[in-house]
């Protein structure tokens, strides 16, 4: 999926060092099926596994550091919503991975949400945004909680209205869209900007690929070959971001239809929803769309057990069969993707 460090024409990029993230490597995505004997495979499918050594950025809105330091300000100011007591840190905060800790996330009149706040670590590589795909860009996906009457419920004319009013903000607007200005559209630029800077630190899986064997457990490598073997894991959670941007029914008892909503003829993708990335995913409990697992111990016993058996079920999800040990090598490989991140500082926001 990441084949290369060459970006697409529609695309630009720049280093993490620029952005102060250490700079790294990247290497071609595909799955290979170990099978039983894994170990001998493992060398071969390490690269698979390396870090981009850019961040993506579209050309309709390239990385510029203003910006990111306006969407900063925007990111964490409670003034977006409309009761001025929420902000997109509240349910994607850094203290939780990036998510809100939360089965479900809570939004306006403190109502709970349908579904778990999704991380936006390394939501620069996304393909396609929300649990059910139904936004295309991170642009977009700016924009859409503020409008939700269930989230933020803030109208964005009113919103407009609102900043426009705080003086300190309109020299930032300048700064960052000299010919544009302040607008909802370049409001949706800044934080998608600030958002795309959001990217998982170096791990101990990193070190690991890149040669230092002494990086990660014996557990965590015997998980990394059941992983991309018996487990099938690989399938789905591919690539250094560990996610294909794919949509599979996984089992889960929940009544939520997920991507079938948009394409109703569809079976497979009745109870559908998208593939979420691994790294950092030990701080991310609970997990699943619906929040329903509280650890990554009862996660692997999901996958183990295969799930409700509907018509819509993903054809990969059935029973495995894992052994005690197994599960615990799988549990302690995905904590071989977590990084000592480094701490946000919430910005001064403007008056």
């Amino acid at each position: 999926m990441f084949g290369t460090v060459v970006v697409a024409a529609s695309i630009g990029a720049i280093s993490f060092a620029s952005i102060g993230l250490g700079a790294v490597v990247v290497g071609e995505t595909r799955r290979i099926d170990l099978g039983s004997k894994a170990a001998p495979g493992i060398d071969s499918i390490k690269s698979q596994y390396k870090r981009p050594a850019t961040i993506p950025f579209p050309k309709e809105n390239p990385y510029t550091p203003e910006k990111a330091a306006l969407g900063k300000k925007l990111y964490f100011d409670t003034r977006l919503s409309v009761s001025m007591a929420q902000s997109c840190a509240s349910c994607h905060s850094p203290g939780f991975g990036w998510g809100d800790g939360l089965a479900v996330g809570v939004g306006h009149g403190m109502a709970k949400l349908g579904r778990h706040s999704p991380t936006i670590v390394n939501a620069a590589w996304g393909a396609i945004f929300m649990w059910d795909g139904r936004l295309a860009t991170l642009e977009e996906q700016a924009l859409g909680p503020i409008e939700a009457a269930g989230e933020m419920n803030m109208p964005l004319n009113q919103l407009m209205d609102r900043l426009g009013s705080i003086s300190e903000y309109k020299p930032l607007f300048a700064a960052a869209f000299p010919s544009e200005g302040m607008s909802a559209k370049t409001l949706a630029k800044a934080i998608a900007t600030y958002e795309r800077t959001v990217v998982s630190e170096r791990a101990p899986f990193d070190a690991w690929i890149e040669g230092n064997e002494k990086a990660i457990s014996e557990e965590a490598k015997r998980g990394f070959a059941v992983f991309n073997g018996k487990a099938m894991c690989s399938a789905c959670h591919e690539g250094w971001n560990f996610t294909n941007d794919g949509f599979q029914d996984i089992g889960l008892p929940s009544k939520d239809i997920g991507r079938g909503e948009f394409v109703p003829g569809v079976v497979k993708m009745q109870h559908a929803f998208k593939t979420p990335g691994l790294r950092e995913i030990e701080r991310r409990s609970p997990y699943m769309h619906d929040g329903s697992l509280d650890t990554l111990e009862a996660v692997v016993e999901h996958y183990d057990h295969g799930g409700v058996d509907r018509p819509s079920r993903s054809d990969l999800m059935k029973p495995l069969g894992l052994s005690a040990q197994e599960k615990a090598d799988l549990v302690a490989f995905m904590k071989t993707l977590t990084s000592n991140l480094s701490p946000t500082a919430v910005p001064v926001l403007p008056r």
